[in-house]
């Protein structure tokens, strides 16, 4: 089994419903247990000004998929919530990313792991902070100290 970290988050339809329904969705993935899953969180679009703002969480999975099988299983629930990709950072019903797989370290032309963003995101180290108080980001180092540098986001927790 290895250990994920998958990030939930959603500005449209009802984006709490959405990241509550995901997380339930992560549970029933086949080969896959959700070991936990972080409070929920509102934060302002950070690439995407005008946007609502979305509610996100992260999610802790012991697996034994691989991580394209993962993404594949992640990609899957998102089209059934109705994600569209009209373009780069379009509003989402529902958006999961695989941020963690392990200790995973590695670019492919359709996974990069850790997520490549991940360590500049406030909406994603709060979270995973919660599951994890001693999280590291292969490569970037602690999640605490990273998220001491995106001191500037607002993140709220809202549940």
């Amino acid at each position: 089994m290895i250990t994920a970290y998958i990030g939930v988050g959603s500005n449209q339809g009802n984006p709490r419903a959405q990241v509550m329904q995901a997380l339930a969705e992560l549970a029933e993935l086949p080969a896959t247990r959700l070991a936990a899953r972080s409070p929920l969180y509102g934060s302002a679009p950070l690439d995407a000004p005008g946007q609502p703002d979305f509610v996100n969480a992260v999610a802790a999975v012991d697996t034994e998929l691989s991580a394209a099988q993962l993404l594949e299983a992640l990609q899957a629930i998102e089209s059934r919530h109705g994600r569209e990709r009209a373009y780069r950072n379009a509003p989402r019903t529902l958006d999961l990313d695989l941020l963690l797989y392990g200790e995973a370290a590695f670019a492919s032309p359709v996974l990069t792991l850790p997520h490549p963003r991940m360590h500049e995101r406030a909406f994603v180290l709060r979270p995973l902070l919660d599951l994890d108080p001693r999280a590291e980001v292969p490569g970037r180092g602690s999640a605490r100290e990273l998220l001491l540098a995106c001191a500037a986001q607002s993140v709220e927790r809202i549940d």
